[in-house]
């Protein structure tokens, strides 16, 4: 994945030959032609979506408007039902303490495309947005294809960016500050002080702040994790993006939201008619019924997520006496720094042949002229229960350099 494309080879080329091919397809193309016997099957841990369908309940409602509502199989609203936007205005307002109106809430066609719409209504060619590393490859790749310079900012210790370090990278050019919490890939919470100081610094300078919250159904802190929506006046600086497709296993529906100013969803609402015209119905309505009638179920999904994340730091002793690190572990993710010779991106692709084990490479979450890359790697466990989880760990203890196969039984 090469990232060394300079400002004027950009101008020259397509937006899409301006960034790298996606990481995870990428890595199932290592699965090219590796067989796997049945004693030591394929431990998948390269993607952070959930693999089990929706719960039948849901998934009767989705059958249900399907089959009764025809107006489900039409064009519906730019920025999403009226309905939805009101339930998720209502429940943040709830959860985080702060006013939220519908009119403040678009919903999109997955988190993804909410970044998407919110940099094309911020950034013009050649601005600037700060990323912290390692960062979440998708955002760099939308910021590559838009003509928009990455300034990345390495985390320090446990893996939080530092808002001093960011005030030193703002030129006149910034246009966003980027959050992701709990992050991908590192797993880590951000503390609520630290995330403030992002948005004090973000107003101040004049600069929106996006968080990215994805994953916050399955922080580990028992209240929001954050207060910015506290500030009456949070509009003008803070964008928030959340998907569905974790919480109620809608990957494949591709549902997300936006929290912003009515004034940029104005704007997002002209991005989103030309991309996709509207989200998709069926699963908007999937998303309306989980957030009225699955809160318990999702407390559940929560807790065994908890529990597999406290089956990572159970695990970990089996590997520190052989050199390895954890870095961060929350949410679906553990990032670990490897103890091996081999540059992390070629040591994932042996461990596909050597242990059966698929996951990413720190490279993949880095610039490429940073180091460290090459000594992480990034396991998506929310597949794994705390077997699987073992499983993993005894695979990983097992190896030695030079890499040899390992002969556990699965």
């Amino acid at each position: 994945m090469s990232n060394r494309i300079g400002a004027r080879d950009m101008a020259l080329l397509p937006r899409t030959a301006c960034t790298y091919s996606p990481p995870v397809m990428e890595a199932r193309r290592w699965l090219d032609g590796v067989t796997f016997p049945p004693e030591r099957p394929l431990i998948n841990v390269s993607q952070a979506a959930p693999v089990a369908p929706p719960p039948e309940a849901l998934r009767r409602a989705v059958a249900e408007a399907a089959m009764h509502e025809p107006q489900a199989h039409l064009y519906g609203p730019v920025l999403g039902l009226p309905d939805l936007r009101a339930e998720v205005a209502a429940q943040w307002s709830a959860t985080y303490g702060g006013s939220i109106m519908p009119a403040q809430v678009a919903i999109t066609s997955g988190c993804n495309q909410a970044f998407c719409a919110a940099i094309t209504t911020l950034c013009a060619e050649g601005d600037e947005v700060i990323l912290p590393t390692p960062w979440y490859f998708n955002h760099k790749m939308w910021l590559d294809m838009s003509g928009v310079r990455t300034v990345p900012l390495p985390a320090g210790a446990e893996l939080l960016p530092d808002p001093d370090h960011a005030a030193a990278l703002i030129t006149p050019r910034t246009r966003a500050i980027v959050l992701v919490t709990p992050n991908n890939p590192g797993g880590v919470e951000y503390p609520a002080d630290l995330t403030q100081a992002f948005y004090t610094l973000a107003k101040e300078r004049g600069l929106a702040l996006i968080v990215d919250e994805t994953y916050r159904d399955f922080d580990a802190r028992p209240a929001a994790g954050h207060d910015l929506f506290h500030d009456p006046d949070w509009a003008d600086t803070l964008i928030q993006l959340y998907s569905f497709s974790k919480a109620y296993r809608l990957t494949g529906h591709r549902v997300g939201a936006m929290v912003a100013a009515p004034a940029r969803l104005a704007e997002v609402e002209k991005f989103l008619d030309t991309v996709t015209i509207c989200p998709n119905q069926l699963g908007q309505i999937a998303a309306l019924w989980g957030m009225r009638n699955l809160g318990q179920w999702l407390a559940g999904e929560r807790d065994e997520i908890l529990d597999r994340r406290a089956a990572i730091h159970d695990n970990m002793p089996k590997l520190a006496g052989h050199g390895w690190q954890l870095l961060g572990c929350g949410a679906y993710f553990a990032y670990m720094a490897h103890p091996f010779a081999m540059a992390s991106d070629q040591l994932a692709q042996a461990l596909v042949r050597e242990a059966g084990i698929l996951l990413l490479p720190g490279t993949m979450f880095r610039p490429e002229n940073d180091p460290q890359g090459a000594r992480e790697l990034r396991v998506a466990f929310a597949n794994l229960d705390r077997a699987g989880i073992d499983t993993l760990f005894d695979r990983l203890a097992a190896l030695r350099w030079p890499l040899v196969p390992t002969h556990d039984s699965a």
